[in-house]
């Protein structure tokens, strides 16, 4: 939720962030409004609440015909008290339900615009010349069933489509990269984390997930729990209604979970293979940070990914998603996308966002500063997931089928410096 003294003091401000996320401007006003309306409502119940105490003064000193006029008053300053409260409630209540629904504030120099108006910040590696190579690219999933890494089929009769089973090679590829995703992030100083992956809906509300988007996410309603898409949102919820100790630095978390998705609005898009499935793994950095070293946090964040898609020897590229691609919650968000050989196109495979105070004022999580609290920075980033796999299958196929092997994840396969077909 965005901070309401900043909309009182500077509502173009907000309305320019709508416009430029592609929202509704006039939400502001309908939430400046109900905010004015509350405070309206709170003044009157304030006047009326010190004349009730005073008339409580006067009823235990008078006498007679004065002292039922006084108590005929009190009766009525009560009703008309409790009316007060409850239309100040019902204006706040109505207030923040409207400044929820604005997304946060774009980071200044975040593009405009929608999903294609990104800024390509920078391209490191090059994609192979398979050609050159006399190598025929085949597509991840191809490639996959000759290792006998990857079965669809079996994955769709158990649960349906987009279930995959990941067999023999394919389920220690996947552990291998999200063992060294993992240990990376712990070098980096981040403290390893199993997070529970269903969520109570006031975590999942206060992640910023149930807005324009919700319909992506599984829920329980017999449980009146989700299943969550990221472990961002468990560890979000993790120091909720919490006063947060940030003097050592920032709390840094790397989340380790299942991930689940109903991909509603995605169908024909990547529905070959794992590109875009409905369950996967993920490792997810996570810190809670002072406000003002959020950017250089997020800057961190990146680093690391980029660290990890190098170890990978994977060529990528590094964008700057525009405002309107942003997610409610994002103030700004970078995107690594890793080069896709068989459709010759760049696929995300990590971002990381930062969030600013968005989410810890939803959920209540504050530090301790000289004149009380105040709300602390979250930031998240994805260091491992199963699409990774896609990559690293496609990038580092050879011509007879098999697959060399990055450095980096030989120490989790046993020394295999190759993945070879099963004949």
């Amino acid at each position: 939720m965005i901070d309401l003294k900043l909309l009182r003091a500077n509502p173009d401000v907000v309305r320019d962030s709508q416009r430029s996320r592609g929202d509704d401007p006039a939400v502001v006003d309908q939430v400046l409004e109900a905010d004015a309306a509350n405070r309206a409502a709170l003044k009157e119940f304030e006047v009326a609440r010190a004349e009730q105490k005073s008339l409580g003064k006067d009823v235990a000193r008078a006498q007679g015909e004065e002292k039922q006029a006084l108590l005929a008053r009190t009766k009525e300053l009560s009703a008309q008290v409790k009316e007060l409260q409850a239309t100040a409630d019902a204006a706040a209540a109505r207030a923040v339900e409207l400044a929820r629904s604005l997304g946060n504030i774009p980071e200044p120099g975040v593009p405009a615009g929608g999903e294609d108006d990104f800024t390509v910040l920078r391209h490191v590696g090059a994609p192979r010349d398979f050609a050159a190579e006399g190598v025929e690219v085949q597509d991840h999933l191809a490639i996959g069933e000759g290792l006998k890494a990857i079965d669809m089929e079996r994955g769709a009769k158990v649960s349906g489509a987009r279930f995959y089973f990941l067999t023999g090679i394919g389920a220690r590829l996947e552990l291998a990269v999200l063992n060294a995703a993992m240990d990376l992030a712990y070098r980096r100083g981040f403290s390893p984390t199993i997070t529970p992956t269903l969520v109570r809906p006031e975590t999942m509300a206060g992640t910023g997930f149930l807005g324009k988007h919700s319909d992506e996410i599984y829920f329980l309603e017999r449980d009146d729990l989700y299943l969550v898409g990221t472990s961002e949102v468990a560890l979000a919820g993790y120091h909720s209604d919490e006063i947060v100790d940030l003097s050592d630095g920032p709390l840094r978390y790397a989340g380790w979970s299942a991930c689940y998705r109903r991909e509603a609005g995605s169908a024909g898009r990547d529905t070959r293979g794992i590109i875009r499935v409905h369950q996967f793994h993920k490792v997810e950095m996570f810190a809670y940070a002072h406000a003002e070293d959020a950017a250089a946090e997020h800057e961190r964040f990146l680093a690391i990914e980029e660290e990890m898609l190098q170890a990978l020897e994977l060529p990528y590229r590094v964008i700057d998603t525009a405002a309107g691609d942003l997610g409610s919650s994002a103030a700004r968000k970078f995107d690594c996308e890793a080069w896709l050989p068989s459709q010759e196109r760049w696929m995300e495979v990590t971002s990381t966002s930062n969030c600013t105070t968005y989410q810890a004022r939803r959920l209540n999580t504050r530090e301790r500063v000289e004149n009380g609290t105040t709300p602390v920075a979250t930031i998240n980033g994805t260091i491992g997931t199963t699409r990774w796999i896609v990559a690293l299958l496609e990038n580092h196929q050879q011509a007879d089928g098999s697959v060399h092997v990055p450095e980096v994840l030989r120490p989790y396969l046993g020394g295999l410096e190759r993945l070879e077909p099963v004949r």
